[in-house]
């Protein structure tokens, strides 16, 4: 009987053709495909920004943040809403569903703004809308500009007219933001007595601000033969323009701006202050396109800054403050070095398994071809090189020598029966070209469910599960073309009995006679057997409910995160102070590299970069307690150290529980008081966790006496006017400097608005040109409230943010139990960031895991033609397997981040661990298939059923165990790994090897037991393998042709 391996043993020539154009193909595919941390997805929001300068958040809130709200919830493709309100500002975040279309979104979006703009009030700007990716906050590089000649508001003016545009220029850069600079603008300080003894009003210098510095558009002259452009200087573009601006003209005598205002080239404000290194800096932040690839890009952009730094003024300098890609550079480094110890490891394991240098060159040569087609599979998808296409890489080392290491055993073992090399792979690969096919066919099928599942776990790994299958499916053509040639070209008949192949031969002769022996005792004690089988299958639902959950472990990305919080009336000048003194606690770290930071009146944000992974020996976790213990010692601010999110996505921290209802934040701020407390006395939390909703803002109400008012002939508008003059900062419209456009500005100085108090002492315009003091009509009220006023899916919101150190699962679980008891109806709970991610991404794993189950099961019974042989594959080998795995997260159940006996060693069940729970389904099910496949045939040839099991598994025990040690020994180097990316590597590795490991043990004990429990008599059935003389004389005639080709 002919099979379709017998035109590739006949015509060699045809299979290293075939296998040629596979590595061509791939070859060609490395050099195009795109770098990235992650996946590309979809993972955008929409925020919708409206300033109202001067309004309280309460105001904004109901005129503004309010209607836009109920507009923008109206689109479609929207997950969830987010809003602030706070003095002055509206942030409406509209996060989108996984993977829309972002670019649809904000055009419906832009188009319910538009909708409901008139109804906003007139003294609100136009709202702006940004679409964002969500996968990450921070910007591919951010580059630091420092100087101690030049002011931060020339800095940024340069960075403006000639960084900026050259960096956005550059291929790939999506754009190039500049943070916490000072943008130039005309200031007019007003004084009040000035303006009192002129009899002038604050709101008569916007006016005549406004009425003269006008931007004329007049056109142009059209004679018979001539036409001419027309222009006039009606606006104002120097200090000394502004400072004649004539205001009131009194007989003779002219009062000009000069005169009652000092006028100078400022900045549009001066509350926030960016320091690097403790220098005084502006930021830079570059961000990548989603479809480019970020390291060629940020090498572009250090390039470009070397040429940049050649030309910046005297006194300024400019250097790459942090490269996210260093992280990517050192991770995509680290997999390629554990994909070289795998390859190493892996040709040692198969070496010692054969001994004969001639033999590993099958599954060596194999190695290499299966990964570069499953590159250009990646290709064809559209796949990026990312952490998890190269983990997929790395994991499928293990797997795709599988095929070749099966060829060349079954090979060898016909070569010691005495036939010829031709004719043992003639009747090795005919033998094997159904197991073949069905571990194949398996192994890509059980990926299916993880790459089509939905969530971000679905958009994560379905280029990882789609990488592995591609390499899978192409060992299998090169285990079906190329092996077999390689086995008989190269299989030395004379070297299988003496050397060391024949000791390994030896040895492994009397492993399989001490086997058998193990093997006897369990066939007979089969009631024993299926009690332990029953009893470890079930053991293994509480250790799966028991097990430490989490959505991903914790990656050292040589990067700390510091939010600082400050009293809610601090000034930039106190908080700065205090910001600084942090700075300077960061860099005293041995580790620290540099730090940055951004602070604001209120608050602060920065981070502390540490040394690279191979200069420094504590990780990042290990740092993190003493530099907490430092800030903490800075007094007048509360400061939080965080780490980046594990996974794209994330929020500021990993838990992120939102208390919603349509009672005042008021009320709910109470209950979220007491379910703070709570968590703050149970051990569960870093730091008592924080809530965003701050009840400490001073206020003071303007309480006008509306017949006061209107006694003195003043009305509302006036008055609010007037006042706005004074202390908004509002701008009244732009004057033109160097080609460019900025604000004009008027304010009170600030020595004359320090105090609420010095506010009754000014002025405001009456009827016939008189100043009435505002003390005259108006008293003032001191109350306390909100900072921001924040909303979630339109409903008022307090949120409560925090880092675990328990897992995440158990510690949300905890705050809703809590929730449960103190909230009374009519209150709702939520998560945004990895909060929400872990509750929508963590039940995901068992539906997908039984569809993996199932769809082996049916790709079983179709390639057997029975619904028995897949019940035993599957329940000989997954339970334990399953058992085996979970022992090393189970172990992990007393606390995963304090120091234990079994750290190092075990993993929490996140989504890489689930992940490798499903890959060992079909890595374990290869075994059960090379045993179930043989003693099916060996009944049909006329053995009993218990015969037949007996010699399968002896038969295939020197293939399950080259398989198994080779996978294990593979993937082993993943669980000893660190540096960048190592986390999510050891977690994947740690459950396979150890699955593996210990579920191969199992699977050679119990299989056995199983087949002989419910597998089928084939005794009657037609023999499926062929005669030994037809197998010969054919083996005879191929290897004729075989060596007429030569």
């Amino acid at each position: 009987m002919k099979a379709f391996t017998d035109i590739f043993i006949r015509r060699p020539v045809l299979a290293i053709v075939v296998n040629l154009i596979i590595l061509i193909a791939g070859i060609q595919a490395i050099r195009s495909l795109n770098v990235r941390q992650y996946p590309r997805s979809e993972n955008a929001t929409v925020t919708v920004t409206t300033a109202y300068v001067g309004a309280s958040a309460e105001l904004v809130r109901g005129f503004i943040t309010q209607p836009l709200e109920r507009a923008i919830a109206a689109a479609d493709g929207i997950e969830y809403l987010q809003s602030s309100s706070k003095l002055g500002l509206s942030t409406i975040t509209a996060r989108l569903k996984l993977n829309y279309d972002a670019t649809k979104a904000l055009s419906e979006i832009s188009s319910k703004v538009d909708q409901v703009r008139r109804d906003l009030p007139p003294e609100a700007e136009v709202p702006i809308i940004n679409v964002e990716s969500a996968d990450t906050r921070f910007a591919s590089a951010y580059l630091s500009f420092t100087s101690e000649i030049l002011e931060a508001n020339q800095i940024t003016d340069y960075l403006v007219r000639v960084v900026q545009p050259r960096l956005s220029a550059l291929p790939g850069v999506q754009r190039a933001d500049i943070l916490g600079g000072r943008t130039f603008a005309m200031r007019v300080w007003l004084k009040a007595d000035r303006l009192a003894a002129f009899g002038i009003s604050p709101n008569e210098v916007r006016q005549a601000l406004a009425a003269n510095n006008f931007l004329s558009a007049i056109g142009r002259t059209k004679g018979s033969l001539v036409q001419v452009n027309l222009t006039a200087n009606t606006d104002l573009q120097s200090v000394e323009e502004f400072e004649n601006l004539v205001l009131r003209q009194d007989g003779d005598t002219l009062v000009r701006l000069r005169d009652v205002a000092d006028v100078s080239l400022g900045a549009e404000d001066y509350d926030s202050e960016v320091r690097f290194s403790g220098e005084r800096a502006v930021f830079m932040g570059v961000w990548v396109l989603p479809n480019a690839n970020a390291l060629d890009v940020v090498k572009r952009v250090n390039e470009e800054m070397e040429l940049i730094q050649a030309e910046l003024p005297t006194g300024l300098s400019g250097r790459v403050a942090y490269d996210a890609t260093k992280y990517i550079d050192d991770a995509i480094n680290e997999v390629i070095e554990t994909l070289t110890e795998t390859l190493i490891i892996v040709a040692i394991v198969i070496f010692l398994f054969l001994g004969s240098l001639r033999s590993v060159l099958v599954p060596l040569v194999a190695i290499p071809i299966s990964l570069i087609g499953g590159v250009f599979l990646m290709q064809v998808f559209g796949f990026t090189l990312n952490l998890l296409t190269l983990l997929a890489i790395v994991l499928s080392v293990g797997l795709v020598v599988d095929d070749a290491i099966v060829i060349v055993e079954n090979v060898e073992r016909h070569i010691r029966e005495g036939k010829t090399p031709v004719q043992a792979a003639l009747l090795g690969a005919r033998e094997l070209i159904g197991p073949i096919i069905a571990m194949t066919i398996t192994l890509a099928a059980v990926y299916a469910p993880i790459a089509f599942q939905g969530g971000l776990t679905g958009s994560l790994f379905r280029e990882f599960a789609l990488t592995l299958a591609g390499a899978v499916t192409i060992s299998g053509i090169v285990a079906l073309t190329l092996s077999p040639v390689m086995s008989a070209m190269l299989l030395d008949p004379k070297a299988e009995e003496r050397g060391l192949v024949g000791r390994i031969n030896h040895g492994f002769d009397w492993l399989r006679r001490q086997y058998a022996r193990v093997l006897d005792a369990t066939l007979r004690a089969r009631p024993a057997v299926y009690v332990v089988w029953i009893g470890l299958s079930l053991l293994t639902i509480p250790m799966f409910q028991l097990s430490s959950k989490d959505l991903a472990p914790l990656e050292d990305q040589g990067v700390m995160m510091t939010i600082v919080e400050a009293a809610a009336d601090a000034t930039i000048d106190q908080t700065a102070h205090y910001t600084d003194a942090i700075g300077q606690a960061l860099l005293s770290t041995p580790e620290a590299e540099r730090t940055f930071q951004i602070t604001m009146p209120d608050s602060g944000f920065g981070g502390l970069v540490l040394q690279p992974w191979g200069e420094r020996k504590r990780k990042v976790f290990d740092v993190i307690p003493e530099v907490q213990a430092k800030v903490n010692n800075v007094p007048g601010v509360r400061t939080m150290i965080v780490t980046p999110p594990a996974l794209p996505g994330g929020g500021d921290m990993p838990v992120e529980f939102l208390i919603c209802s349509t009672a005042e934040p008021d009320e709910i701020l109470q209950f979220a008081t007491q379910i703070q407390a709570k968590a703050a006395t149970n051990g569960m939390f870093a730091f008592p966790p924080i809530i965003d909703t701050k009840l400490d803002q001073p206020e003071v109400k303007l309480v006008l006496d509306h017949d006061k008012v209107a006694a003195l002939g003043l009305n509302m508008q006036q008055v609010s006017s007037d006042l706005a003059a004074m202390v908004s900062g509002n701008y009244v419209n732009r004057f033109s400097y160097g080609g460019r456009a900025y604000k004009v500005i008027p304010q009170l100085q600030r020595v004359e608005r320090l105090t609420t108090d010095q506010l009754e002492t000014h002025y405001v315009k009456g009827p016939n040109d008189e100043l009435v003091p505002l003390s005259t009509f108006a008293r003032f009220e001191k109350k306390t409230t909100p900072r921001a006023l924040n909303r979630f899916q339109q409903m008022n919101a307090v949120k409560i943010s925090g880092v675990a150190i328990v897992p995440l699962d158990q510690a949300l679980t905890f705050l809703e139990e809590e929730a449960a008891k103190i909230l009374p109806r009519g209150y709702t709970i939520d998560h945004t960031g990895e909060s929400r991610q872990l509750r929508t991404e963590g039940n995901k794993f068992l539906p997908a895991f039984a569809l993996s189950v199932i769809l082996i099961f049916l790709v079983l019974a179709a390639q057997f033609n029975s619904f028995r042989d897949p019940f035993i594959i599957l329940l000989g080998s997954v339970p334990l397997a399953m058992f085996s795995a979970l022992i090393f997260s189970f172990l992990k159940f007393p606390n995963p981040n304090l120091h234990f006996w079994t750290d190092g060693w075990t993993t929490t069940l996140n989504i890489y661990a689930q992940v490798g729970l499903v890959t060992l389904v079909g890595l374990v099910s290869k075994n059960g298939i090379l045993i179930v496949e043989f003693a099916n045939e060996l009944q049909r040839s006329g053995k009993t059923k218990l015969e037949a099991v007996r010699e399968a598994t002896l038969t295939r025990l020197r293939p399950v165990l080259m398989t198994s040690v080779a996978t294990v020994c593979g993937h082993f180097p993943l669980t000893m790994v660190s540096g960048a990316g190592a986390a999510a590597r050891n977690s994947i590795g740690i459950i396979v090897v150890a699955g593996m490991a210990l579920g191969t043990i199992f699977t050679l004990l119990v299989i056995p037991s199983i087949y002989m429990l419910i597998a089928k008599e084939h005794g009657g059935e037609r023999e499926a393998i062929p005669a030994k003389d037809e197998e010969i004389s054919d083996a005879e005639e191929v290897g004729a042709e075989a060596a007429a080709a030569q």
